[in-house]
């Protein structure tokens, strides 16, 4: 298999191009126990009614419904490959619309994408609270009673709770119920994504443990529901949101719609290297290939030197 080693926020996957007959989960697996740093593979095959369609696995071999940092990531590569600024990627739950940007920094290639649907209906995450249908900026007096937490849908579930920096300084907490509601529990059925945000001078501080995965340097669309809940709970106005993570900053767009809410994600796609991946029936059995190393990783590190001093006190 040929692979292209990408990052958005440096989330970083695998991209794979071609048919999707492959056995992905074992292959993740593979590739994960390979190379530590991925956070999952992303799929790139043809699609009936959009310029390609995208799966997402995570490194237990899981599927993800939606990946926003890998969407990029796959926008950046059917763009090129078809030599068009926009085009329409089919995804598990919904064909969303992606384009092309102007570079936030030289040399750091940027696009957008739409992030959808959006539900605040717990059946839809799944999640089981008591007799609730909706679970809105309250605590959950179990977990924290200073906490004010949101559960939504985008279409990833996502738990987002509202912290002060000393507790998002401190990951203890937040790995100990993010590992009890991706474990047995009575309330996640399915696993959530569970991301504490802070308000920062410049827009928002997001960290994320991410289902399947465990703390990621970003989650995009636990970066773009944390600017909607951020939005909703008065912490920063509607519009472009600037969210920032442990992997960089992205840029959130939230506007309501007659009850509704659009939202679009726009950061990097970087690409790291290209490799050959030869894989068998074990995790011990596959082999990894450098075929080509790129060089964007340099451009995207000078960005990120740029942006340090907003979230220093709290990586």
């Amino acid at each position: 298999m040929e692979l292209i080693k990408v990052h958005g926020s440096m989330n970083t996957f695998f991209l794979y191009a071609g048919d999707d007959r492959e056995d992905f989960p074992q292959i993740t697996r593979q590739l994960a126990h390979l190379d530590g740093q991925i956070d999952g593979l992303l799929t790139v095959s043809p699609s009936e009614r959009c310029a390609a369609k995208m799966r997402v696995f995570n490194t237990d071999g899981s599927e993800a419904s939606m990946c926003g940092n890998g969407l990029r990531c796959v926008a950046r590569f059917v763009c090129e490959r078809d030599a068009v600024d926009q085009a329409v990627i089919e995804t598990l739950k919904a064909d969303l619309v992606v384009q092309k940007e102007p570079e936030i920094d030289e040399g750091v290639k940027i696009y957008g994408v739409e992030i959808s649907p959006v539900s605040f209906k717990l059946e839809e995450l799944p999640m089981v609270y008591e007799n609730h249908a909706e679970w809105q900026q309250k605590p959950l007096p179990f977990v924290d009673p200073a906490i004010p937490f949101t559960a939504v849908a985008v279409p990833n579930p996502h738990l987002i709770g509202i912290v002060e920096p000393e507790l998002q300084r401190n990951t203890r907490h937040q790995e100990k119920w993010a590992a009890y509601f991706n474990g047995e529990n009575p309330y996640f059925s399915d696993g959530v994504n569970l991301s504490y945000v802070t308000p920062i001078t410049a827009g928002i501080f997001v960290r994320t443990y991410e289902r399947g995965v465990g703390f990621t340097n970003a989650c995009g669309t636990a970066m773009t529901a944390s600017a909607l809940v951020s939005c909703l709970a008065g912490l920063v106005p509607f519009g472009n949101v600037s969210v920032y993570n442990p992997g960089g900053m992205v840029n959130c767009t939230v506007k309501p719609n007659d009850g509704q809410y659009e939202l679009e994600l726009s950061g990097n796609a970087t690409y790291l290297a290209a490799y050959r991946f030869h894989y068998g029936d074990g995790l011990e059995n596959g082999e990894l290939e450098l075929v080509k190393q790129y060089e964007e990783q340099p451009s995207y590190e000078k960005f990120i030197e740029k942006i340090s001093d907003a979230t220093s006190e709290l990586i």
